[in-house]
């Protein structure tokens, strides 16, 4: 597709691919991208209709809001991964009802965590189980603990 020297180059339908749902490259790629293609837009305006400069403001200023709302939205996949992992860390030793994976109930007790790119998996009884698939917590009774005598303390006769 040529263009005419006296009409204006727009990276309008570029901006459409590169912001769309299918976007796959990174943030940099993308930045890198964007001025490419503002750049491009500047070299071949029509010199007598040059592009409002306002546009190229707004157009840089939602980039870096998007680029932005991206790197919250890693900072709170980040965390909740780690509250994830707080969470599961904190059930070993409780009890706890989960459901297999045929659809039913069981109990058993937490006695380890493995962490795994799909989120915690506790294991109970030598079982993997997904954390998303606990239903209930509850403290684990506790064992009777060995009683020790109180110690006995002796008077000293003192020699006056």
């Amino acid at each position: 597709m040529s263009v005419p020297a006296t009409e204006a180059v727009t990276a309008q339908p570029a901006m459409n691919g590169m912001l769309g749902a299918g976007a796959t490259s990174s943030s940099s790629e993308d930045k890198q991208m964007f001025l490419e293609l503002m750049v491009a837009q500047l070299r071949y305006q029509d010199p007598m209709n040059p592009t409002d400069s306002s546009a190229f403001l707004a157009q840089t200023a939602q980039f870096n809001a998007l680029e932005q709302m991206t790197k919250v939205a890693e900072a709170s996949a980040t965390g909740l991964s780690m509250q994830m992992a707080f969470g599961a860390s904190g059930l070993v030793g409780k009890d706890v009802t989960y459901l297999t994976s045929e659809g039913t109930s069981a109990t058993g007790q937490v006695s380890g965590v493995t962490f795994s790119s799909d989120g915690p998996l506790l294991d109970i009884g030598g079982t993997s189980i997904p954390l998303a698939q606990i239903q209930s917590v509850v403290q684990a009774a506790a064992a009777a603990a060995p009683t020790a005598p109180a110690p006995t303390t002796q008077a000293s006769a003192s020699d006056d």
